[in-house]
This record gives C-alpha cells, sequence and structure tokens, in this order.
C-alpha cells in the first residue's frame, strides 16, 4: 500500500487512514513524497529565507511521517521514499505495483469542502490500482467507526466490470466487520406514456427491477465473502445524489472507473467525479476494463 504525502493536513489525515487500512489488511506501508510538491495545493513555493533546502525538507517530512504512522500501529511495516519527480507522475509509477494508493483531498476559500486538489484528481482518474481520496476536513471530517459499527457503500455500475468494484468493497468491509450498502439508482422514462397508465406503470416497474439485477450481478462475486452482511438499496433518483445521501454516515464509498485502452486524459464518470468533490467520507476509485475485469 502506499500513501502520498507532502506536509498538508490533508495529506496527514490520508496517512493516518492509510496505517488504519494497511493494519486492518496486514499489509505493508510505503511513504511517499515527490521533490517537486511545492506545486501540490496546500504548500507554499518557499521563498523566504528561512526555508529549508528541499532536500532537508523532504527528508524531515518522510522522517516524521514515519514516526506518526509506527505510533499508530506498531504492526505496520513502514518504509518511506523521495522521488525528484514531479508529483503526478511519481505516484501514478508507484501504482503500476501498489494494492492501494492513498492521497489526501485538498481544497481553497469558502467551499474548500468541496474542491479537490488537481494531483489528487490527475492521479485517481488514471491510476492502475484502486485509489483512494481521503475527503473531510477540520473538526467535521467523519471518523473511521469502531469494528462493526460502520458501514461501506457501494455504487453499482451498469457494466460487467462492475464486479471488479464490487469485489473490493466487500473485502473493505470485511476488513472492518461491517455491513456493506449496494446502491443502484433508476429513473423512469423521459416521455411516459399517459401518467399512472398501466404502460407507464409496467415501464417503471421493468427498470426497477434492471437496477436490481445491476446489484445481484455485482454481487455474485462476493463467494467467499458469506460473512459480509449486505444491505441492497434500489432508489429512484439520480445516482450521484443517492450516493451521497447514503454516505453521509459510511466510513468508505466506492466507485467504478472504466479505463478505456488507448484513452488519454481524466477517465472518470459523473458520479465519479461528484464522490471526488463533495462526498463527506473517503472515496474509493477501483479502474476497470472497459471489457470487464480490474486494470
Amino acid at each position: 500500500m502506499v500513501a502520498g504525502v507532502d506536509g498538508s493536513q490533508g495529506s496527514l489525515r490520508a496517512l493516518d487512514w492509510a496505517v488504519a487500512e494497511a493494519a486492518g489488511r496486514g499489509l505493508p506501508l510505503r511513504i511517499v513524497h515527490a521533490s517537486v510538491w511545492e506545486h501540490y495545493e496546500g504548500v507554499r513555493s518557499g521563498l523566504a529565507a528561512d526555508r529549508p533546502s528541499e532536500q532537508v525538507y523532504a527528508e524531515t517530512l518522510v522522517a516524521m511521517s514515519q514516526e506518526r504512522a509506527r505510533s499508530l500501529s506498531a504492526e505496520v511495516e513502514v518504509t518511506t521514499d523521495i522521488r525528484p519527480e514531479e508529483p503526478v507522475t511519481a505516484l501514478l509509477e508507484e501504482a503500476d505495483d501498489a494494492a492501494l494508493l492513498v492521497l489526501g483531498s485538498r481544497g481553497h476559500g469558502p467551499v474548500a469542502g468541496m474542491l479537490l486538489g488537481s494531483v489528487s484528481l490527475s492521479v485517481a482518474a488514471r491510476a492502475r490500482c484502486p485509489a483512494v481520496v481521503v475527503r473531510g476536513r477540520g473538526p467535521d471530517a467523519r471518523q473511521p467507526s469502531r469494528p462493526g459499527d460502520g458501514h461501506v457503500v457501494l455504487g453499482v455500475g451498469d457494466t460487467a466490470a462492475s464486479g471488479a468494484t464490487a469485489r473490493f468493497a466487500l473485502r473493505a468491509a470485511r476488513s472492518r466487520g461491517c455491513e456493506l450498502v449496494a446502491v443502484r439508482a433508476w429513473h423512469g422514462p423521459r416521455h411516459p406514456t399517459v401518467p399512472h397508465s398501466p404502460s407507464d406503470s409496467d415501464q417503471l416497474t421493468a427498470r426497477r427491477r434492471q437496477a436490481g439485477r445491476y446489484v445481484d450481478t455485482a454481487l455474485a462475486v462476493g463467494e467467499g465473502l458469506a460473512e459480509v452482511t449486505v444491505r441492497r438499496k434500489v432508489v429512484r433518483g439520480t445516482a450521484h445524489q443517492t450516493l451521497l445521501e447514503t454516505a453521509a454516515p459510511a466510513d468508505l464509498i466506492v466507485v467504478g472507473a472504466r479505463r478505456r485502452h488507448g484513452a488519454f486524459g481524466l477517465q472518470l464518470g459523473q458520479v465519479d467525479h461528484a464522490m471526488l468533490h463533495y462526498a463527506p467520507c473517503p472515496v474509493a476509485i477501483v479502474p476497470e476494463r472497459e471489457q470487464g475485469g480490474a486494470v
């Protein structure tokens, strides 16, 4: 597991989350700092005369981060690395060999709670491994529940690849000993027939049942995870609003992002963007191949 740090409060919260996650999964934790992270939101450019050199700053940062991680859990093996690269490039390379990449969320101004740093957005949109952006800031940030008390939210997509996302969510719920809430939103036809007519009612019933089938198909990957309690939530409405409402008391929300072969740029859908910018809890983006399976 890899956690990116830059010294901001957001990255420290992400580090704390990563330590707890690594302990729950029994994984080692690698703390990474890119030496040119002055461009990352929340880190000053450092023109002051009393600012330590970049190398000294980087070494101090990773040493303090390692000490912080070890103080939180003596069970987790913690290593560090300083990479003299642009942060997005460095983290995407780290993601190639990581089980999970953990990042902080950072914003500015009066709507800071709704904004996402450009590094976190770019990495989450292109990483080849699941990436968690730890959202929440200040005293109102969502704190992890005690084992068995919280829940994980799964946003169910409409492709065969959604199984990869469901598998990640099921395992996350199992490691926390909590319930998984599988959510699928649906909407009626844009141009219904005569309101309240039998044909209109039949269309609504068909769409609701189809949404339920998407949930069942996604959760079919859960063989061997029978100990996880799953609650299905099929709701008429918009996907992003339904997920945000369900995520309000959640420990983690999990959504998938298609990775189209040969495509460039940010490969995120509207729901992914909404969760990354507005969710009140950590958000896991699980990459999915265009033709099924995880990347």
